[in-house]
């Protein structure tokens, strides 16, 4: 109990950084790069987000595939759930920070959004051992759609309403385009991918893409997660951006009777 105590006395009003931080009259530091002299000017910003989320600061070519899919990840259509809500925000006029925000924690979900990618590392991975352990991808699906009462409930590899994924094909142009070649996780993706579209007409989403490529170079669950927790946030700024234009409340008003209210009956306060 004593050594505990010390630990957190040691931390009373004195914060602890491995990461990086000012020191006045010498400079801004960040993961051990010096701010204004080796990231200013010098890389991009998508290469020094990577670097804040993971502790390593990608080559060119690597935050190139990082800007391009965060172009496909968000764009501004108010129907996505996102969107949605920073149109609402711009209806009622709030902030634009406050829309952007709201929107971005839609995001944060286990059915859609950036935590979806840390199910899709998984299972490639998992996926993966299973192969080089000897099982075919074929029986890998098998085995996984014995666990969903003979569906292929396997994260990355369905998406609702429409089938096959646009976005896909956009990325795998630019990953040629940046020299970027198919490792073996991309390649068993694109094996399980051709498996679900014969068996069920299911495919690979872009979730499923990234989730493959990314294990290829070996980031970690966590670290996809992190990258990727504000992907959204252009999209949700467009579309407050649209409704912040128009007249006020003017975005989904509903009447009264639209409400399917459920709770119970009305009754006069005492």
């Amino acid at each position: 109990m004593s050594s505990n105590t010390t630990f957190w006395d040691q931390r009373r009003n004195n914060i602890h950084s491995s990461k990086g931080g000012w020191i006045i009259g010498k400079g801004i530091f960040n993961h051990g790069y010096s701010m204004m002299e080796e990231l200013v000017g010098k890389r991009s910003y998508m290469q020094v987000m990577v670097l804040n989320a993971t502790g390593r600061l990608p080559d060119k070519a690597m935050a190139d595939w990082f800007e391009a899919i965060h172009i496909c990840l968000s764009w501004p259509d108010p129907r996505i759930w996102c969107n949605t809500i920073g149109a609402l925000g711009g209806t009622a006029r709030t902030s634009p920070i406050a829309a952007t925000t709201a929107g971005i924690l839609a995001n944060d979900s286990k059915m859609y959004g950036a935590r979806t990618l840390t199910d899709g590392v998984k299972f490639i991975q998992w996926a993966l051992s299973e192969k080089q352990r000897g099982l075919s991808a074929e029986e890998i699906v098998k085995n996984e759609c014995a666990k969903h009462r003979g569906k292929p409930n396997i994260m990355g590899f369905a998406r609702p309403i429409a089938k096959g994924d646009e976005r896909i094909v956009a990325m795998e142009r630019t990953q040629r385009e940046l020299s970027f070649t198919i490792g073996q996780h991309q390649a068993l993706a694109n094996e399980i991918s051709d498996i679900l579209a014969r068996d069920f007409s299911e495919s690979m989403n872009i979730g499923g893409y990234i989730s493959a490529f990314l294990a290829d170079r070996n980031y970690t669950p966590d670290e996809v997660c992190r990258i990727f927790s504000v992907l959204v946030s252009s999209g949700v700024t467009a579309c407050y951006t649209d409704t912040i234009k128009k007249t006020a409340c003017s975005f989904l008003p509903m009447k009264c009777e639209d409400i399917d209210y459920q709770g119970p009956p009305s009754r006069e306060l005492p």
